[in-house]
């Protein structure tokens, strides 16, 4: 893909996380119960991890920065329709911190290891990046500047049916990797072929 094609997709890659962030506003009963708890149908990892599959892990992590940056301006562009660095004081701003990371470690994954199955490996990585990120900020903004005690193991467990539905959708974005690469100039992709 040539240097075009690529800013192109850094782009289609800000949609599509502006859609992911928000596709329980726009169609709310797509919230799943998962162990008691209604977990909002978020597909933001989903997205940053096709990107660092599909764009390599530089022009992943930038369509990621792209997307951050755009939201810091105040464009109401993640979760809850929302903007601004008011984002960032919330527990959920490590997570928006960690889609940059994701689309890192999955592309770099793909791009510089030839291991059997390194698709998964790079979403499995991808997801344990995410929350590693994302949990420790929400413990942190919770016990310097929120005032709420918690340990960082209830905050760990607090995320678990997140982190399960999350896992799913990694595991997702390798079986679903195949079929787009193609349409990102990647040539015919196969099965047995992307994962060794």
């Amino acid at each position: 893909m040539n240097r075009t094609g690529k800013l192109t997709a850094s782009a289609m890659f800000v949609g599509l996380m502006t859609v992911g962030a928000n596709i329980s506003v726009w169609l709310p009963f797509l919230a799943v119960p998962i162990g008691g708890q209604t977990v909002p149908l978020s597909m933001q990892p989903f997205f940053a991890l096709l990107a660092g599959l599909l764009l390599g892990y530089k022009w992943g992590s930038y369509s990621m920065i792209c997307y951050i940056l755009l939201g810091l301006t105040g464009l109401p562009i993640f979760a809850d329709l929302s903007g601004g660095f008011a984002a960032f004081a919330g527990p959920t701003g490590g997570f928006l911190l960690s889609f940059i990371f994701i689309a890192f470690i999955a592309g770099f994954i793909m791009e510089k290891t030839h291991f059997r199955f390194r698709i998964f490996g790079a979403v499995i990585a991808g997801v344990l990046v995410n929350y590693l990120i994302g949990v420790t900020y929400m413990y942190t903004s919770m016990q310097l500047w929120m005032g709420v005690d918690i340990s960082y193991l209830a905050a760990w467990v607090s995320m678990v049916p997140f982190f399960l539905k999350d896992f799913c959708f990694a595991i997702l974005a390798a079986l679903f990797y195949p079929r787009v690469a193609h349409a990102f100039g990647k040539g015919k992709v196969t099965y047995n072929t992307s994962f060794k």
